[in-house]
């Protein structure tokens, strides 16, 4: 039978009062959900859904960019994409010649940078004798690996959806199986965190190095949002972008990763969630026999570097030919602070579709801006991160027009209180958001382990509506006098050459 939870029409749903509404939900879910943890500290949470004989798996590691080494950008990310090259047994032809040309290939590395860092002047002729030798061991090494075995299996077994993410808080590792491929899913997901291998690890460093030059360099978006995150973080490593800088990605090593791993990839930092069609006894039964195979080790430290307060404004410039685009972020407390949920609320009335602020204003009555929206939680919640608006002037506007727009609006936002009618549709329409994705087995794993993690709790998924609905007009206004301020802003802005004038790194 269909949990009552879900039973509940969504035009019906957002007209109910919210406490009682999500107090029923949450009753509904406990009654379906278990929880366990293994003695070495890897935490399971399993929903039972049976509606269909299918199941979603969401690993969620606690440990993202924010957590990379000095000097070593995109390990994180790096890591994430040596989990899909497979295990001992899974992707090698031959196991033990793989691990001796994987154990000669970086012996030839370890020459390689003992000769680049010598205090003289590094021999050319010999550096050049080294990479060649490397290459070859490189090359040799690869042979052995059977490509994409390992996603094979999963797909050739009814997997679907299969991928993973690394963001600054998380890496977060899913996918969709039959119910009937259960613990084929504990076999392969155990395998690649139990033992993993440094499988082609260079093949894939330069597939990494073509991601960043793809996303981010040759991406006036992608490049203008990285400005952005390292002109307000002066200390903080959320100033560092996931994929990683791309000198430090070109020269990412396996010990690296296998060190990164070793310090991050612990059970007790590792949370799991399983939703669909199974019995969670076979579920916990299944947990203790390939997850309880991996090692119980110490937790890592959490991030310790503070963002100093920012006593001025900032504002930085990047030359584009794209289309012109400004954001502007102002710092705010992480995700735990009290005022999380005003911050929420705030977004909501500013930037929340065609009713939203910034629309009515900006998009459809003045017609300056072809878009104007707002981010609430950025690039993290963990630590204290930013609040950030972009604006895209619509043709014959300019951003300055826009940018003077935005603080007449926020000017007035911070002046009045926010009307009774505006703050109950953006707590309606959170209440909706949320029913959306409690409909789908996906949706349900992703949000019960992060919930977990990052709150202790995953009943803070339905306790967070509560914290909604007591925002106050007051609250609102009390918030945005406080952080939307020229002294806490940063702006990170594109701007078109002039004409006849190449664009930078433009050829002659």
């Amino acid at each position: 039978m269909k949990p009552a939870h879900l039973l509940i029409p969504l035009a019906f749903a957002t007209m109910l009062p919210a406490p009682r509404l999500f107090a029923q939900d949450l009753r509904a879910f406990e009654k379906h959900i278990t929880e366990f943890t293994l003695p070495n500290g890897l935490h399971f949470i399993v929903l039972e859904r049976h509606q269909a004989p299918v199941v979603s798996f969401h690993t969620y590691v606690n440990a993202g960019s924010v957590d990379d080494p000095k000097g070593k950008t995109g390990v994180a990310h790096m890591f994430e994409h040596m989990a899909f090259k497979g295990t001992e047994t899974i992707g090698s032809k031959d196991p033990a010649a793989e691990q001796k040309a994987l154990n000669e290939v970086e012996r030839i590395y370890d020459q390689l940078d003992a000769e680049r860092n010598k205090l003289a002047k590094a021999d050319p002729a010999k550096l050049k004798a080294i990479q060649e030798t490397l290459d070859a061991a490189i090359e040799k090494a690869d042979s052995y690996a059977v490509d994409n075995l390992y996603p094979r299996i999963i797909e050739e077994n009814g997997g679907v959806g299969m991928n993973a993410e690394t963001s600054e808080d998380s890496t977060k590792y899913y996918y969709n199986f039959p119910a009937n491929r259960v613990e084929l899913w504990f076999y392969l997901e155990s395998g690649r965190f139990l033992r993993p291998v440094p499988r082609q690890f260079y093949k894939e460093r330069s597939v990494v190095r073509e991601e960043r030059r793809m996303r981010t360099e040759s991406d006036p978006q992608g490049k203008l949002f990285e400005l952005l995150l390292a002109s307000a973080m002066e200390a903080h490593p959320y100033r560092n972008p996931p994929v990683g800088w791309a000198s430090d990605i070109e020269n990412l090593r396996v010990k690296d990763a296998n060190e990164f791993f070793g310090k991050y990839y612990v059970p007790g930092n590792i949370t799991i969630s399983i939703v669909g069609d199974v019995d969670p006894n076979r579920m916990k039964a299944l947990a203790t026999e390939y997850f309880g195979r991996l090692a119980k080790r110490p937790l890592p430290n959490p991030v310790t570097t503070a963002e100093p307060p920012q006593e001025g404004p900032r504002r930085v410039e990047v030359e584009s030919p794209a289309q012109p685009i400004e954001l502007l972020a102002y710092h705010r407390p992480d995700q735990n602070d009290k005022d999380d949920p005003v911050f929420d609320v705030i977004k909501g009335i500013l930037s929340g579709g065609r009713t939203s602020v910034l629309y009515r204003n900006m998009v459809r009555d003045k017609q300056i801006a072809l878009a104007a929206g707002a981010d609430a939680t950025l690039p993290g919640g963990k630590y204290p991160g930013l609040f950030m608006f972009y604006l895209v002037p619509a043709p014959g506007h300019t951003l300055a027009e826009n940018e003077k727009e935005l603080e007449a609006l926020l000017g007035n936002f911070t002046k009045d209180k926010v009307d009774e009618t505006a703050l109950a549709r953006v707590k309606t329409k959170t209440r909706a958001g949320l029913i959306r994705q409690l409909d789908s087995n996906f949706g349900l794993a992703q949000l019960l382990a992060s919930y977990y993690v990052n709150y202790g709790d995953w009943r803070k998924l339905f306790t967070s509506i509560d914290d909604i609905d007591k925002v106050t007009a007051d609250d609102v206004q009390r918030v945005a006098k406080q952080y939307f301020t020229q002294r806490n802003r940063t702006v990170a802005l594109t701007y078109q050459p002039a004409p006849g004038v190449p664009a930078t790194g433009d050829s002659k």
